[in-house]
């Protein structure tokens, strides 16, 4: 192959180079796309009754598992709903009440729990919960945002009892992401609160 045809290949290859390039950069939308997760597979709600050697029972989802709480404090009556598939745990505390004291004391601790939140929350609104012809009382926090725990709850009799939850997930906190898990348990702690009766 002699000089001339060599340069007017390269020059072929290079006008074709050229003309792919002018082409590949035409007519597209070059916008970030928004993250994308994963679509969650929900399953069937289903309820059983926690009877447990404690002073309380309550109806719990049946892909959920309730178990003594081995890191934290042991104490009695201290357990973990865990949501394995889900990667969440409500944080389950029981608190026999001595004296009214003691009573405010919890309270107190209960509500300094949830707004430790707030540096990370958009809000946090307080629903309470009455329920007279069982004696079960309490406030319901709500956590919106990016805060580590979302929802969290203490019932009690005012008298002899006190039960605080707090529902965690094992992974970074971002709203967007676990929000039809969140709504998804929100239900079924809704459920259990409803369900809650102290035993005789």
């Amino acid at each position: 192959m002699d000089i001339e045809n060599q340069v007017s290949m390269k020059n072929l290859v290079y006008v074709v180079l050229v003309a792919l390039l002018f082409t590949a950069c035409q007519n597209h939308d070059y916008s970030p796309k928004p993250r994308g997760y994963f679509r969650i597979e929900f399953p069937q709600k289903n309820y059983q009754e926690y009877t447990g050697g404690c002073p309380f029972t309550f109806e719990y989802p049946t892909y959920a598992r309730v178990v003594p709480d081995t890191e934290r404090i042991t104490k009695p009556c201290w357990l973990n709903m865990q949501f394995p598939q889900f990667k969440g745990t409500l944080h389950i505390s029981y608190e026999d009440i001595p004296s009214k004291a003691i009573f405010d004391s919890l309270v107190e601790h209960s509500h300094i729990f949830a707004f430790k939140h707030t540096i990370k929350a958009s809000s946090i609104d307080e629903m309470k919960l009455y329920y007279p012809e069982k004696k079960v009382y309490g406030v319901y926090y709500m956590i919106d945002g990016n805060a580590a725990s979302s929802a969290q709850f203490f019932l009690t009799d005012s008298t002899k009892h006190f039960l605080r939850a707090a529902l965690y997930f094992r992974t970074e906190p971002r709203l967007d992401s676990i929000q039809p898990v969140l709504t998804f348990i929100k239900k079924d702690m809704d459920v259990m609160i409803k369900t809650f009766k102290w035993k005789h």
